[in-house]
């Protein structure tokens, strides 16, 4: 049997057998390397080298950030300055739940973070103003996309780890299409809350604003030195997101004093675990990864696509709606690990910008985090509005063609999304 058979028909046989994503993928390498009389110690091998990379001990970083933001109030500060600066407009509320998550993502880098945190608040309050569950719903999980867009990205730090791609410009690049997507959601909710009589509540306040600033300022500052000390060559992605967590510590346990001292371990231990199981995952990706390239399974889908168009534009129009059905299936970070050797063979037969093509990917695999069956934003949010999934992906719907939008002018574009990063990291280019 041809082992690409076996590794695609037993990875879909484990996946109809309700096994973990992350055992089916390890499993059905396993036995295409004993098919092919590969020692298994290959296995070892691989699973090592894909997570012995520097750049991934961001990954943990961002993630003890995220759980330092939540548990120590800042989500709710956040939202008390988000609710003085957009909450008099009409549908603040739903404003208030993008700014937010544009704020949070710029913290976090974890969509899922992202809908827990923000939906428990936010979803009950939309639905209680008079906003539909279901939009409710959607709103919050398509904003929370925006912490794979919006740096620092932990879905941006996998591909630069892997693909040997400048983390920096990518942090960068992600800038403009974040912001642009945050604003199209905004701009959705405006037309929504008109469209269903909802009124604007409340009077703007500069007294307000400046009040909840003062007090939102000090981690609204983390992705100014995240993002300039990485840009100015002060330090790598990696110890940038060191630093953040020195930064957050302090402004939780000392500055806002909303975390006591006995609770560090149960923090660490919980990020520990938060970081061990996607881990995993990419751990057994990088044996499917390596055994794509062996196989020569790169080489062939890149000349397969370059047989149907050698137009650039064609090729990533391609890549994206393939990344859009595999992102149905898997997670972003997973799918980014396997398919990696064929995106980067694609860029380097048609000569397109590893970058370009990297925010394209990321872009369009974000919206795996809210289409089912994966959807675990999407999922997230339903459980904590009471919403079946159904009508959520129906309401879900516009805010997916916005993002679409965004990820074809990206394509279409390029000297527009890329000036920031071209300016910044001109040796990625």
């Amino acid at each position: 049997m041809n082992p690409l058979i076996t590794l695609i028909g037993s990875f879909l046989l484990l996946i109809a057998m309700s096994v973990p994503i992350a055992f089916a993928i390890g499993l059905a390498s396993i036995i295409t390397i004993m098919q092919l009389g590969l020692p298994l110690t290959s296995v070892v091998n691989q699973m090592f080298a894909s997570i012995n990379s520097f750049p991934l001990l961001a990954v943990p970083f961002f993630l003890l950030l995220g759980r330092l933001m939540n548990d120590g109030g800042i989500t709710d500060r956040l939202l008390r300055f988000a609710d003085s600066t957009v909450g008099h407009i009409r549908g603040g509320l739903g404003h208030i739940n993008v700014m937010v998550s544009m704020m949070f993502a710029s913290l976090s880098g974890s969509a899922a973070a992202d809908t827990a945190s923000v939906g428990a608040v936010l979803i009950p309050a939309m639905k209680k103003s008079g906003y539909p569950a279901p939009f409710a719903v959607a709103l919050t999980a398509a904003s929370s996309v925006l912490g794979g867009i919006i740096p620092p990205s932990i879905l941006m730090v996998i591909y630069g780890a892997f693909g040997n791609v400048s983390v920096g410009a990518l942090f960068m690049g992600g800038v403009l299409p974040g912001v642009l997507v945050g604003l199209m959601q905004m701009g959705y909710v405006y037309y929504v809350a008109k469209r269903h009589g909802i009124k604007a509540t409340g009077k703007f306040s500069f007294g307000q604003m400046g009040r909840t600033a003062v007090v939102a300022a000090p981690p609204m500052l983390l992705p100014i030195i995240i993002l300039g000390g990485i840009t100015l060559g002060v330090f790598t992605a990696t110890e940038a997101a060191a630093v953040a967590v020195l930064i957050g510590a302090l402004l939780a346990f000392v500055f806002y004093r909303a975390i006591r001292f006995r609770r560090i371990p149960n923090i660490l231990s919980d990020s520990v675990v938060a970081f061990s199981l996607p881990m995993f995952a990419v751990a057994s990706a990088g044996i499917m990864g390596w055994l794509i390239s062996y196989l020569g399974i790169a080489q062939e889908v890149a000349n397969f696509i370059l047989s149907v168009t050698e137009s650039r534009i064609g090729i990533m129009l391609m890549v994206m709606g393939f990344m859009l059905v595999i992102g149905t299936v898997l997670s972003p970070v997973t799918a980014v690990i396997i398919f990696l050797p064929i995106i980067q063979g694609l860029c380097l037969a048609a000569d397109i910008n590893q970058i370009h093509m990297g925010l394209v990917v990321i872009l369009s695999l974000t919206l795996g985090l809210i289409t089912p069956p994966y959807g675990i934003c999407l999922l997230i949010a339903t459980q904590i509005g009471e919403v079946s999934m159904p009508r959520a992906f129906m309401a879900v719907l516009p805010l997916i063609g916005l993002i679409l939008a965004v990820i074809i002018a990206l394509i279409l574009l390029p000297s527009v999304f890329l000036f920031l990063p071209q300016m910044m990291f001109p040796k990625a280019f």
